[in-house]
Formats: structure tokens, C-alpha cells, sequence
């Protein structure tokens, strides 16, 4: 009964994200088509190159949007394939000029304009379908409830049952029933075919995805090293300023108590006493810096109870769900360890929110983990920002992330990392 009604659950909750997206394919795919045409045609006359790059750039987080919905709502990865602009773009309206034509030669924007297409036909279709065989019967139910005595002047139809009498209206009930039934079954499946014909898409080619990780490895390798050095800077600061100067000065302690033991044993009392909380204390910064370089409890008991033992130390409440049926190699568990550590810090510091969710799962050849919180939102990717730390941090293992910040909130950040368990 429990996984019945479980399936129930989700195939209402697929025919509600199916609505969003039919709703989301008419009002937003057609509106941004339109909008890139009219933008592109206007392109001899001048205004076109004004207004080209915003167009462009607002079919490209709507496409990003239906990626996040992806990953999120039907476990589907797709791909961002966009070009990054050189970083030397200059301003003003030839840079305007460089913009506009950077993304029309970029292969990833013409693919965003014929998904806008699919989007408001076949996406729009598979989106309605997955909503109505969930929703649709409702009506069924009703008309053999009595309303179908509203329509006696004039026959209605209820998909092919023309409803006239109480006999046909429980006709169209019992066709509703099939409907609903057929709904639990296909609609998740529904979901995630309006996913996977924008993947179809969206996605590049194999040559380019090729090239893109190649330029993305290129890319994370030289990160990952001046990041290693920042570490190793990082260590070697605080070994000097914390631990080393402890222990040089408990040195000198101990120096002066073999001068002091028979002239002045009280005072070489205290300088012991002094020596061994020195040592204590260089003890503590010691751990604290192994702990920061690789916890304890990550390498004794895995990726789930170090995430576990970090929500715990939190200010606000954090419940964690993970579900690992082995362990990832230990650098990729150390950066899903960090990154999570990353996002719960910017959650906490900056959100303002009154609790915070950890998902952490395996699927699919990838480690997938995410941080929810029900703050007031905006969070976004930017120079200097924690999260743009995190994107890096997951590229050195070809890891992608994906942020849902609207004002208002909630914010999910969404991490994903390629790997097997064992």
C-alpha cells in the first residue's frame, strides 16, 4: 500500500512540474523566439546589435533554467556547451559590436533558438500530456457527480464519451479512471522525455563535448595547481604563526628551566606548567590544520558521516540524507566533503535562513549532492564569491554545478561529480 500510494505521490508531483513546464514552454520559448528574431533581423539597422547580447543572454538562463530542472526533477544532464567571452571585451558599443558577434558564431546559440522551437511544440506536447492524464480525470469524476446535468441543452464531449445521461457521465468517470491509472505509470516517464528531447538539442556535439573537456581539463589543471600552492602557502602560514611559534617558544621555556631548576625551583615550576599548555595548544592547532587539509572522520568513516558531523557543528538546523552504497577514491570524497563544507558556510553566513537540507546520493556514474536552504535567496556565481571557489574545486574532477537562487528563495546548489564507488 505505502509504495502505491508512493508512486501516486510522484506521479502527481511529475503532472504538477509537467504543468510548470507547458506553462513555462508557451509563455517563455515563444516569447524569447520572437524576441531573438525580431533582435537578429534588426541587426543590419544597428538596434539589433544593442539588443542582441540581453536577448541572447535571456534565452541562455532560460535554457539553464530547463537544465537545472533537469538534473533536478528527472536526473538528466545537459550539458552547458557555451563559449566563454575573451576576457579582454572591450565596453561601449564596440564592445556591444564584439558581443553579438561572439555568440552568433557560437554553435550553442543556435542550437538555444532551435530548442525554442522544440521547446513550444513537442516539449510543450510531452509536458501537457505528463500534467493531463493526471489531471484530466478529475473532470470525469465530477460529470458523474452531477455536473454533467449543467450540459443537458447541449451534448458534451469528454474526450470521445459524448456525455448526456448519468450512464455516459459514469462512462466518462470509468474513462477517467483508465486515464489517472495510465498517468501513475507514464507521467514520470513523460517527464523525463520532455527532458531528454531538450537534451536532444541542446547538447553538442560529440567532437565539441570532446573539445569542451578538453579545454575544461586544460583549464581545471592549471587551477588545481595555483590552488595547490595557495594551500601549501596557506600551511606553511599557519605552521609558522600557530604551532612552530609555540613550539620554539616552549623551547625556550624548557631552556631557561634547566638554568632555573636548582637556583629557582618554583620558578622552573612555573615555566614547566607553561611549557606543557604551550604544548597542548600546539597540539590543538595542529589537528585543527590536519582537519582542515583532510577531517578524521572522512577518512575513518566516509563521505556521509563526515557531512553528517559537520551538519551537527552548524548554527541553524541541518538534516542530512544520504544515500552511498560504497565509498568514492578519497580525493573525490574530499572535494565533495569541501564543497559541501563550502556551501553550508555561505548558507549560513549569508542566507539568513531558518534551516538547511543536505542530499547525497550516487547515480547514473556520478556522486550527486546538494545544499538547500529556505532563505531569502540571490545567491549568485561570481569572482570571488564561495561558490565560484566550489565550481572550480569540482572541475578539477570534471564536476559541474548548477544554483537556483531566486529573490525570495528557497537556494539550491546542486553538485555533481563523476565517479564510481566501491
Amino acid at each position: 500500500m505505502d509504495a502505491k500510494m508512493g508512486r501516486v505521490r510522484s506521479a502527481l508531483l511529475a503532472a504538477g512540474r509537467g504543468l510548470v513546464l507547458s506553462v513555462v514552454a508557451l509563455a517563455g520559448s515563444i516569447t524569447l523566439f520572437v524576441l531573438t528574431v525580431l533582435s537578429i533581423a534588426f541587426i543590419p539597422l544597428g538596434i539589433g546589435l544593442v539588443t542582441t547580447p540581453q536577448v541572447l543572454e535571456a534565452v541562455r538562463k532560460h535554457a539553464n533554467q530547463r537544465r537545472l530542472m533537469a538534473i533536478t526533477w528527472s536526473n538528466v544532464r545537459i550539458p552547458v556547451p557555451y563559449r566563454p567571452f575573451p576576457k579582454d571585451v572591450r565596453s561601449g558599443f564596440t564592445g556591444q559590436v564584439e558581443r553579438t558577434t561572439l555568440m552568433l558564431k557560437d554553435p550553442a546559440t543556435w542550437r538555444d533558438i532551435q530548442w525554442l522551437l522544440v521547446d513550444m511544440t513537442a516539449g510543450y506536447t510531452v509536458a501537457v500530456l505528463a500534467s493531463a492524464l493526471m489531471l484530466y480525470p478529475v473532470e470525469g469524476i465530477v460529470l458523474a457527480a452531477g455536473l454533467w446535468r449543467v450540459y443537458t441543452d447541449d451534448r458534451y464531449w469528454y474526450a470521445f464519451v459524448p456525455v448526456d445521461s448519468q450512464g455516459t457521465a459514469l462512462l466518462a468517470a470509468a474513462l477517467g479512471v483508465v486515464l489517472f491509472t495510465a498517468g501513475v505509470f507514464l507521467s514520470n516517464p513523460l517527464l523525463r522525455a520532455h527532458f531528454m528531447i531538450a537534451r536532444s538539442v541542446l547538447a553538442p556535439t560529440h567532437e565539441r563535448e570532446l573539445a569542451q573537456r578538453i579545454e575544461r581539463l586544460t583549464e581545471t589543471r592549471h587551477e588545481a595547481v595555483d590552488t595547490a600552492a595557495s594551500e601549501l602557502r596557506r600551511i606553511e602560514r599557519d605552521l609558522h604563526d600557530g604551532a612552530q611559534a609555540r613550539l620554539v617558544a616552549m623551547g625556550m621555556n624548557l631552556g631557561t628551566v634547566e638554568a632555573l631548576i636548582e637556583k629557582d625551583p618554583e620558578q622552573a615550576k612555573k615555566l614547566l606548567a607553561m611549557a606543557r599548555e604551550s604544548s597542548a595548544e600546539a597540539l590543538t592547532e595542529l589537528r585543527d590544520l590536519v582537519r582542515g587539509i583532510h577531517p578524521p572522520v572522512l577518512a575513518e568513516r566516509g563521505l556521509g558521516d563526515a557531512v553528517k558531523a559537520l551538519a551537527l557543528r552548524l548554527p541553524i538546523p541541518c538534516e542530512v540524507d544520504v544515500e552511498l552504497t560504497g565509498r568514492a577514491e578519497a580525493p573525490v570524497e574530499s572535494a565533495a566533503y569541501f564543497a559541501v563544507s563550502e556551501a553550508l558556510t555561505n548558507a549560513v553566513k549569508h542566507s539568513g535562513a531558518e534551516r538547511i537540507w543536505v542530499d547525497l546520493h550516487h547515480g547514473e556514474g556520478a556522486l550527486r549532492f546538494s545544499v538547500t536552504d529556505n532563505g531569502k535567496g540571490g545567491a549568485t556565481v561570481g569572482a570571488g564569491s564561495g561558490l565560484s571557489g566550489i565550481e572550480r574545486r569540482l572541475g578539477t574532477f570534471d564536476g559541474i554545478m548548477a544554483v537556483s537562487s531566486p529573490a525570495g528563495g528557497p537556494t539550491m546548489v546542486t553538485m555533481e561529480i563523476p565517479c564510481e564507488l566501491s
